[in-house]
């Protein structure tokens, strides 16, 4: 389950049951009102943060869901995987976007820059790969460019 608390009075909110594995990982939207939630039963959830009503899962992934982030507009949600990969999912629909390949390994962490221009997945493969993202372009060839290993 996820649970949701005041972070003011501590004050626990509201329960959030839907997953059938362990959760990995939870954002919030730029604007507050989604929560995304990661988890070992290899989907992400999207949640209604004010009333935690059910709103859609995102299937696809084949191992373990780590990492979700939200891109600073909120239009596009990263997950990365046990799958050695990085799905990227359109919010208001949950349609899947692209999967990025590249790791060798689970990837642990996914986060995008604030000016929406890049996204970083971290590994267990002991690599930090950088793709190019562009929300106003994507999907398009010149918007998810090669990984490059730093």
């Amino acid at each position: 389950t996820v649970r949701l608390w005041d972070a003011n009075t501590g004050e626990h909110l509201r329960t959030l049951s839907g997953h059938t594995g362990g959760i990995s990982s939870v954002a919030f939207s730029p604007d507050g009102g989604i929560l995304a939630s990661g988890s070992w039963d290899k989907t992400v959830r999207l949640w209604d943060a004010n009333t935690g009503e059910h709103l859609r899962t995102l299937s696809g992934h084949t191992g373990d869901v780590n990492s979700v982030s939200f891109s600073p507009d909120g239009s596009t949600l990263a997950s990365g995987s046990r799958d050695y990969t990085v799905r990227l999912w359109e919010v208001n629909t949950g349609a899947p976007l692209c999967t990025l390949t590249g790791h060798t390994g689970w990837v642990r962490s996914v986060s995008f820059s604030r000016d929406d221009s890049t996204l970083a997945s971290g590994s267990w493969d002991g690599t930090v790969l950088l793709w190019e993202y562009n929300s106003s372009t994507f999907p398009s060839s010149k918007s998810i460019g090669d990984a490059d290993s730093h």
